[in-house]
């Protein structure tokens, strides 16, 4: 079987992905033989394409499929996309305006069979390139947030909702998007500091000359200003209480007002009152029963109750209401400000407007109680824990969530009016019907009495309900999917959704699956670049991620991605970890393609064959547990890492050098059949992390079976091992890399024999390693001395003294310098050992094991600084 030279990830990536999808390997079905492992993909959203988070996320979530897979497990990852409501609106409306064609033209009916359209053309790109990572979803389950069982489920539980007194209609101030015009909830408001002015504004009050002034940051809305507040604590205005101030520009007179909550430090003391702009001068308003003037349209610009500048935009009518304050004399002065502005997540350079609006909402704390004490008795476990303060701050504290949506695009809400007031629901107007006319006695009524409610629910709704609705539990709550699959092993997410999505499955869970959705969380973090700024269009550092894949390759790009993405902590983005990714793809294929290349022999193996065997074997089984270890605390990053290191450092550098054979010498064949088996158990445990490369090395390993693939191979087992044996084994391999090290330093060749003499109590333990130590490190003799041998260089291992004799190639004096560097370097590490056992806080505070180790690590360094000065 011929082996290509080199690696070649566009040759053999796609090959491979299509082979696996053509046996099936990927899809799931319900075996009661097996254990379920189910993962929900987070939905990215239809009008996505892959960018580096969703690299991240999906490249974690298969590492964690393809093991439990592996292990036995009936393995199902469901794919989907989210219809965005708001996005994907905003992409038809944009695409319709390039075609001439207004959404104020058409019917919601046209306009959504273009949105479907526009759907079925572009909305399966992101999934399609999540294959090109490597992602071993179940592609025959994909689902799509608006398609028929979700939607089914969407109305049901605004349906079950109403009933319950949990979903209500009323009048609040809510966060409006007038670029989307529609409402968010509280969770799709991005907060930022931004450099703004503080306009200083004269109102005089009534009947007199006197005057109060006014900071404000937003003079366009005091054309809706209703009153001024001052504390009544403030003795400056206690002599206003009672009277009247004139508004300027629409000369409105408005009551001053006391309320203690004005700031008496801020500004001038005085706050003028805008009910219909601001929550917390809503809030004011209805306290003191003032009245509330709407200056704004739905996009934001002003309406005829502004009386000036109508039409004009925020923005815009702030420029030039100043102006004309200025002009009056009414403006006092201004200042410089940075505050805090919220924009729209959707529309990142929209500032939210705060507007009094009809919505509905759902009556959060009669919801959150399950969703939150299931997460503090860890039936629900966070990874990393310290997720579970910020989740219980936010459900303890949580407010009532609008969820309606002023759009088209989404599932619109089964709410039928009738009359003056009444609102009943139903899946079609026929069973609002029957509702309507139970509820009010009226059996006259008829559909043409109804009228169906124009807006959709959040997005977030219906992705609330996933774990349940993708199968199908909500129609049919006894089918076997259901009953199989649910709830989910492991939600892998960024921790930056935990309101809007994991919270709120976690709350539709217990209502209505009456269980949990997932058993883990994994939060990831977020995917950054190296100056910690956040991955974005903008600001021109978010890479291509295709092009990061044609580069590296997916095995590349997911060791780059994972090697420094431990969890929840936010990934600082460098190419060089997807280059070192691709080096280490060309490292494992070169080793493969040496062991391939040998020419054996039916011989017996050498004593370092055996002996390196024998560690190998034992090195793999400790870091197999080590792995699986990691593995159950999602501690990924630090899984590969054990696992490039024993691939790389291990296996690579000691056991394959330690059985090479010379130069065109054959080998036993015993010998490469031992390597050739600890390569396809280095191949099992490396396909999470690197599917294409390993499982293209495990087929040209040797003939298989039509289904004996890799991917459905299994998972190793961990079998004891003998610590012992390693640590002595570590040690020999220092000796090694000592005695290459002095030969560095001292210019001597590789093929330069040397000899080596070894001081210690304990020299029989090095007797079974003679052979592997005098190979690696070009020794013709080692022997035992009770003496120091003179004109050597000297090194120490756990107080064991090592001599080589360098004859002429190095002088005395040479040695004297190294030595007296290496004293001073010790000093200094006891030094900074002392620091930590005189920090009373660290004595206190550390386990006794630590202590116990650093005293080890100051007792070992004076014994090597004591051998040190008795050789000079």
């Amino acid at each position: 079987m011929s082996i290509s030279t080199k690696y070649n990830p566009v040759e053999v990536e796609g090959k491979i992905y299509q082979e696996w999808l053509d046996k099936g390997y990927f899809h799931s079905e319900p075996n009661p033989e097996k254990e379920p492992y189910t993962i929900l993909i987070p939905p990215p959203n239809v009008t996505g394409l892959l960018h580096m988070g969703h690299m991240l996320n999906n490249t974690i979530q298969d590492v964690l499929i393809r093991k439990a897979r592996m292990q036995g497990k009936e393995a199902c990852w469901i794919p989907g996309t989210d219809h965005a409501s708001i996005a994907t609106e905003a992409k038809v409306v944009g695409m319709l305006r390039e075609q001439g064609i207004k959404k104020s033209d058409l019917t919601r009916e046209e306009f959504l069979s273009h949105a479907w359209e526009w759907k079925e053309k572009y909305g399966g790109i992101i999934l399609n390139q999540l294959q090109r990572l490597g992602a071993s979803c179940d592609w025959e389950r994909t689902f799509f947030t608006m398609d028929e069982k979700n939607s089914d489920a969407v109305e049901g539980v605004f349906i079950s909702y109403f009933k319950k007194g949990l979903v209500y209609r009323d009048y609040k101030m809510v966060n409006w998007d007038p670029t989307a015009q529609t409402t968010i909830s509280n969770e799709e408001v991005i907060y930022r500091d931004i450099d703004a002015a503080l306009y200083y504004v004269e109102y005089t009050i009534e009947g007199s000359d006197e005057t109060v002034t006014i900071a404000t940051t937003r003079p366009e809305t005091i054309l809706g200003d209703t009153a001024i507040c001052i504390n009544p604590k403030d003795e400056r205005y206690t002599h206003l209480k009672g009277k009247k101030a004139i508004v300027p520009l629409v000369n409105r007179a408005i009551p001053i007002i006391e309320d203690d909550y004005v700031d008496i430090e801020f500004g001038t003391g005085c706050l003028k009152v805008t009910p219909a702009h601001d929550t917390n001068d809503y809030d004011l308003g209805q306290k003191h029963n003032l009245e509330t003037i709407d200056i704004l349209n739905d996009d934001g610009t002003l309406n005829d109750q502004a009386q000036f500048y109508i039409g004009e935009g925020r923005e815009n009518a702030r420029k030039l209401i100043s102006k004309e304050l200025k002009e009056l004399g009414s403006l006092v002065k201004t200042e410089n400000l940075r505050h805090k502005v919220g924009f729209s997540e959707r529309n990142p350079d929209t500032a939210i407007e705060p507007k009094l609006s009809l919505q509905w909402f759902v009556d959060m704390q009669k919801l959150v109680t399950p969703a939150l004490e299931n997460v503090l008795n860890d039936n629900i476990q966070f990874f990393p824990e310290k997720f579970k303060n910020t989740y219980k701050h936010w459900l303890e504290n949580i407010k009532d969530w609008p969820i309606s949506r002023q759009l088209w695009w989404g599932q619109q809400i089964p709410a039928y009016y009738y009359g003056e007031n009444g609102v009943a629901v139903g899946r079609t107007a026929e069973e609002a019907l029957e509702m309507a006319k139970r509820d009010s006695g009226n059996d006259k009524l008829t559909l043409a009495d109804l009228k169906r409610d124009e807006d959709v629910v959040d997005t977030w709704f219906s992705s609330a309900l996933l774990p349940i609705s993708v199968f199908d539990g909500f129609r049919n709550p006894d089918n076997e999917e259901y009953k199989y699959y649910y709830p989910t092993q492991v939600l892998v997410t960024g921790w930056d959704i935990i309101f809007f999505w994991v919270a709120r499955m976690i709350i539709s869970g217990y209502e209505f699956g009456k269980d949990k959705p997932f058993e883990k969380v994994y939060f990831t973090g977020m995917v950054r670049d190296l100056q910690r700024r956040k991955m974005s269009k903008s600001l021109g550092n978010s890479p291509d991620a295709l092009g990061l894949l044609d580069k590296y390759g997916a095995d590349g790009v997911r060791v780059g991605m994972l090697l420094s993405s431990a969890a929840g902590n936010d990934l600082l983005f460098d190419e060089k970890l997807c280059e070192q990714g691709r080096n280490f793809s060309n490292k494992i294929w070169n080793a493969f393609r040496l062991i391939k290349s040998w020419e054996t022999v039916d011989a017996p193996q050498d004593q370092t064959a055996i002996v390196a065997a024998h560690w190998f074997e034992n090195r793999f089984n400790e870091t197999l547990t080590e792995i699986d270890d990691l593995f159950s605390k999602f501690r990924l990053s630090e899984a590969l890492m054990a696992t490039y290191k024993l691939v790389w450092d291990d296996f690579c550098s000691w056991y394959l050098e330690l059985i090479k054979p010379g130069y065109q010498q054959p080998i036993s064949q015993q010998s490469v059949t031992q390597a050739i088996d600890f390569i396809e158990q280095l191949m099992r445990v490396l396909h999470p992390f690197m599917p294409f490369i390993t499982e293209e090395i495990w087929k040209n390993i040797k003939p298989r079976e039509d289904r004996e693939n890799l991917i459905v191979s299994d998972w190793p087992t961990p079998k004891p091992f003998d610590k012992s044996q390693l640590l002595i084994v570590q040690e020999v391999f220092e000796v090694i890399s000592n005695i290459r090290n002095i030969r560095n330093s001292a210019g001597i060749s590789p093929k330069t024999v040397l000899n080596l003499f070894v001081k210690s109590d304990n020299f029989d333990t090095y007797k079974s390693y003679q052979t592997a130590i005098k190979k690696l490190a070009n020794l013709e003799e080692i022997e035992a001395t009770e003496n120091k041998i003179g004109n050597s260089t000297t090194f120490i291992i756990n107080r064991n003294e090592f001599f080589v004799p360098l004859g002429d190639h190095a002088s005395a004096q040479d040695q004297k310098e190294d030595s007296i560097k290496e004293i001073e370097r010790l000093k200094g590490f006891i030094l900074g050992i002392d620091k930590k056992l005189n920090n009373d806080r660290f004595v206190n505070n550390a386990p006794e094991q630590v202590i116990s180790l650093e005293r080890k690590k100051k007792a070992d360094a004076e014994a090597k600084i004591a051998i040190l000065e008795a050789q000079l």
